[in-house]
């Protein structure tokens, strides 16, 4: 393998690793083929010689794995589903979904609860984790009562 061709393999690599890690952002294709230093056509040729799919199907198989464990795990809507995991439109979500798992996300939703497992984790918890919690308020903006004193001290 030529250097140039581990350097490209790099370079899709990390445009990968930006759909794992953001797989819920509206990620754009153009911008990671520029980053990645290619045209759009270009780097989709090469993602797909590379990995075996375009880089927006690989993102749609993304998002419907995630959505298969929300599924699975959180009691939450189908909607508020399908927009945690990135897609903005319900009726594109039931249609991928579907195309790749062989069954709509509620019929998918009823096998797994079928098959059994651990109970779903509630919606709040699991929404709280892809927004994160509030930061803690700091010592400055509370009020005297709510300020921690040591003990024995009034």
């Amino acid at each position: 393998m030529k250097p140039a061709d581990v350097g490209a393999l790099q370079m899709l690599r990390r445009a990968r690793d930006r759909i794992d890690r953001d797989y819920a952002e509206p990620i754009d294709i153009p911008a990671l083929a520029a980053g990645a230093g290619y045209s759009r056509e270009h780097f989709i040729r090469a993602f797909r010689a590379a990995y075996g799919e375009t880089p927006g199907r690989y993102r749609t198989r993304r998002r419907v794995e995630r959505a298969c464990e929300l599924l699975r795990s959180a009691n939450l809507t189908v909607t508020e589903i399908c927009y945690l995991v990135g897609f903005t439109s319900l009726g594109t979500f039931s249609a991928r979904f579907t195309e790749l798992t062989g069954m709509s996300p509620t019929t998918y939703r009823q096998e797994a609860a079928r098959r059994g497992g651990p109970a779903p984790i509630p919606g709040c918890f699991a929404l709280m984790w892809h927004t994160g919690l509030p930061a803690p308020p700091s010592p400055e903006n509370m009020s005297l009562p709510e300020k921690r004193r040591p003990p024995g001290e009034p």
